[in-house]
């Protein structure tokens, strides 16, 4: 489990995440990075949006995910969409591994930063696919919410 106050530089956040799936855990994960991929990140030009998680011989891959070429790279710049491995306890790949495997759940990535040390870090979830009834069920939800809220602050 991880701590929710996330006081780095925010990078690259999949705001697509949490309306497509349901959540149920989230991971802090390191990402293992090559010297121009860092310096594009601080750039900030990454994308998390069409990219996910999965087991590979034991260990969490970062699949799809695009961070650009750095601009000064030299021949050996980066490619934009390798897969990029993720750095867990070998307790939290445990628990990732057995609740893919068995509960057919799906590893997504949140959120890319950077934390007070300096770091790349990626939020990653554990999360279940909603239907599209849930979708429109959140939806009202939502609405309802900030209904809620105008009308208290013009009446209350």
């Amino acid at each position: 489990m991880v701590k929710q106050d996330l006081n780095g530089r925010h990078v690259a956040e999949n705001r697509k995440a949490r309306y497509n799936y349901a959540v149920e855990d989230t991971f802090e994960a390191g990402i293992v990075l090559t010297g121009t991929e860092v310096k594009a990140l601080r750039k900030g030009t990454a994308n998390i949006a069409e990219s996910y998680a999965e087991e590979k011989n034991g260990e969490i891959w970062l699949i799809n995910a695009h961070i650009d070429e750095f601009s000064h790279g030299n021949i050996h710049n980066h490619e934009p969409r390798r897969p990029r491995k993720l750095l867990l306890h070998r307790k939290e790949i445990n628990k990732i591994t057995g609740a893919l495997q068995r509960a057919g759940m799906t590893l997504v990535p949140l959120k890319v930063y950077f934390d007070n040390n300096g770091r790349a870090k990626i939020l990653v979830g554990l999360a279940k696919g909603k239907k599209a009834h849930d979708k429109r069920e959140d939806i009202k939800q939502r609405d309802w919410d900030r209904q809620k809220q105008r009308l208290l602050k013009d009446f209350g």
